[in-house]
């Protein structure tokens, strides 16, 4: 009885540090962005974004906190979907919501100024280029899967947490890369953006197929889990990545591109007119 309390307190422990965390981001972001609003009436903050944070917050609390935490541990299928809910798509709700544009929007000029100086540093060049995120968020499934290495996490709370962290920061790393709306440091044009995302949905697809024909994969699990969960990352991947495709599409505005050519068009015509 004594060990079950004990774990029990632990249990209990792990879901509200979690749900904190996650109320206190939301609380913050609420409050910036009322500040926006304060400062710039005029501009305001889209409730769009704010939405799009709430809803990102959201799932990730409901792969974090019960029922499908605890699904996650005893079930390959439960970690799958969390997975998917931590590295995909509450990301891509996170990206979205700009978080970047609103603390440049409410921070005092100087300091401003010094984050954007941090973001187009060399540095910052190199962690938003696409291939590290490709890399990061995709690469290092075939690493987790095919090697020990999340058999290792399964035994050790603080690895999996770590595991966490990885699928969030590199998901957001990625989703802010390929269809962010906050400034990013040289950022590829929309082309090749769809070239980068089109390797994810390809790599995604073979590492879950592979999962699902139990070729090189070790984990231990039923083989009916690791096949039920290979189904939910190639279904629930693509659909994630479809929806990060919208994302980037919507944001191409070519028009913007062809108006240098009507301007230099209009000058050759005044020219000759003259």
């Amino acid at each position: 009885m004594p060990a079950h309390g004990h774990t029990a307190g632990s249990s209990l422990l792990g879901w509200l540090l979690p749900a904190l965390v996650l109320l206190a981001a939301a609380g913050t972001y609420l409050l910036f962005a009322r500040r926006a609003r304060r400062r710039n009436p005029a501009q305001g903050w889209s409730r769009w974004r704010t939405t799009g944070f709430l809803t990102g917050t959201a799932l990730l609390g409901v792969a974090l906190l019960p029922p499908v935490a605890p699904i996650a541990h005893e079930d390959f299928r439960g970690h799958m979907a969390q997975h998917i809910l931590i590295g995909m798509y509450a990301p891509l709700a996170l990206v979205l919501a700009a978080p970047v544009t609103l603390l440049l929007r409410t921070l005092p000029a100087a300091r401003g100024r010094q984050l954007t100086a941090v973001l187009h540093s060399p540095p910052a060049r190199v962690i938003a280029h696409p291939t590290l995120a490709l890399a990061l968020s995709t690469g290092s499934l075939a690493v987790l899967y095919f090697t020990p290495l999340y058999n290792a996490t399964t035994d050790s709370p603080t690895a999996h947490w770590m595991l966490h962290a990885h699928f969030l920061l590199s998901g957001c790393l990625f989703a802010y890369v390929i269809a962010g709306p906050d400034p990013a440091p040289a950022r590829p044009g929309v082309r090749a953006r769809l070239v980068y995302l089109g390797i994810a949905i390809a790599a995604h697809a073979v590492i879950s197929q592979l999962m699902y024909g139990g070729f090189w994969v070790d984990i231990h699990a039923p083989i009916h889990q690791v096949q039920g969960g290979a189904e939910i990352m190639y279904y629930g991947g693509d659909i994630a990545e479809l929806l990060l495709a919208a994302a980037l599409v919507t944001t191409w505005r070519p028009e913007h591109r062809r108006a240098p050519h009507r301007e230099a068009g209009a000058t050759r015509e005044a020219t000759a007119h003259a």
